[in-house]
């Protein structure tokens, strides 16, 4: 595809001095507007001029599904911005990493690389000592409900929990592996798939490390979520809370929470993704609590870290209690539930469901440990999971997914 003229790529000055003159009366004249009222547009602004104040970007480019994302210096991404010394140096976790096996997956590389251009012509990479953010727009928030929601996990409901005995949230459920046992993070390769999903609808593969009631965690892994990242295509992120998801949380770089410390990786950004029968992608994640912070690591390489000051005197602050590995769906439509996964059962196996692979957790000693699992599946007749273990590449293990359907409450 030839390069698109640069006269048309929204660059970052227009993007701010937008916001600044941005008035509700022109806004509600915008089909993406919405029921966006008066005093919703007045925190929206808000909080995007708060987001982006004060912000150099030394580049801009373009991903291929029309993100726009802009690089910035490590010392202004929102949760460092005017009152934070530069991140420390990252530890070295304890996990038994990078034993891939002979024909097996194929890695999920960092997507950000010099040689790469953008549609634009402009370098899909950051100068060294940058990030890069991905842009939000009005138009995005208006969309996800206003300020409050667009932290949100999922803007209809909590986004507590499914467990057995707890508040039904009739629009969400798993298929997953999990164990209870008190650890300072974990390890899996996540394979990556792109299941059919549509409007605000969302299908994911994560892990989860999580604690204490109000629940606190830490998540990553990638969630195929068109109504908020404009693609039907997987997009790598990373999620928290403090609170069961009732007023803290918020996705990547979108509020004052995670520190990205590597330009090479770009969270809101897309993956590749596998192909039934064919060639599988998988993405080796590792989450570590060290120094006060919980690292996160992918494809064996620091990324970035969530202060454990966020989570206050709660239990994650300290380490966490459960781990949890596996697929979740959320829908606006509980006749019309999206695939998991490849959208296979557990059945298929290799090549045809979608799987967590050397799945370890870091003891409270620092050593690490194969997990022992146990399959959590609430909605048998659409998605299921299926622990089991075995010889490398593939240790402790889980296949999970399924097609989704019209009865999967």
């Amino acid at each position: 595809m030839a390069p698109q003229h640069d006269a048309a790529f929204p660059n970052f000055a227009d993007f701010t001095n937008s916001l600044a003159s941005a008035r509700y009366e022109d806004f509600v004249r915008r089909s993406a507007a919405g029921t966006t009222s008066a005093e919703d547009f007045s925190a929206m602004t808000q909080y995007l001029r708060n987001l982006y104040a004060g912000i150099e970007v030394t580049r801009s480019f373009a991903d291929d599904n029309g993100q726009v994302f802009d690089c910035v210096p490590i010392g202004s991404q929102p949760a460092l911005r005017g009152n934070s010394p530069l991140p420390p140096e990252a530890p070295d976790p304890p996990v038994a990493a990078g034993r891939r096996g002979a024909g097996q997956s194929l890695p999920v590389r960092p997507q950000l690389r010099s040689d790469r251009l953008d549609g634009f012509g402009h370098p899909m990479s950051c100068p060294p000592g940058t990030i890069a953010m991905r842009r939000i727009t009005l138009e995005e928030m208006a969309r996800r409900g206003g300020v409050r929601n667009f932290h949100r996990k999922y803007p209809r409901g909590t986004g507590r929990r499914h467990r057995p005995g707890a508040a039904d949230e009739p629009f969400k459920q798993y298929a997953t592996g999990d164990q209870k046992v008190a650890n300072l993070g974990g390890h899996s390769y996540i394979n990556v798939w792109d299941p059919p999903v549509t409007g605000d609808d969302f299908s994911l593969s994560q892990q989860w490390y999580s604690a204490g009631s109000p629940v606190q965690t830490v998540e990553c892994g990638y969630q195929v979520y068109p109504g908020k990242f404009g693609t039907t295509q997987p997009v790598l992120f990373v999620y928290w809370t403090a609170d069961d998801y009732e007023h803290t949380g918020c996705y990547n770089l979108e509020c004052t929470a995670f520190v990205q410390t590597n330009g090479a990786w770009l969270l809101g950004g897309v993956l590749p993704a596998s192909v039934p029968g064919g060639a599988q992608v998988d993405v080796e994640v590792v989450w570590y609590l060290a120094g006060g912070n919980w690292w996160l690591y992918l494809g064996g390489t620091a990324v970035g870290y969530y202060p454990g000051s966020l989570f206050g005197t709660g239990r994650m602050a300290t380490g966490a209690q459960e781990i949890e590995f596996g697929g979740e769906v959320e829908t606006d439509d509980e006749t019309s539930w999206p695939p998991m996964g490849s959208g296979a059962y557990p059945p298929g196996g290799w090549q045809y469901a979608a799987y967590h692979r050397d799945v370890q957790y870091i003891a409270t000693d620092n050593t690490a440990q194969y997990a022992k699992l146990t399959a959590y599946q609430p909605a048998p007749a659409c998605y299921t999971s299926l622990v089991n273990s075995g010889p490398a590449p593939w240790y402790e293990y889980l296949f999970f997914g399924g097609p989704g359907g019209s009865s999967c409450s």
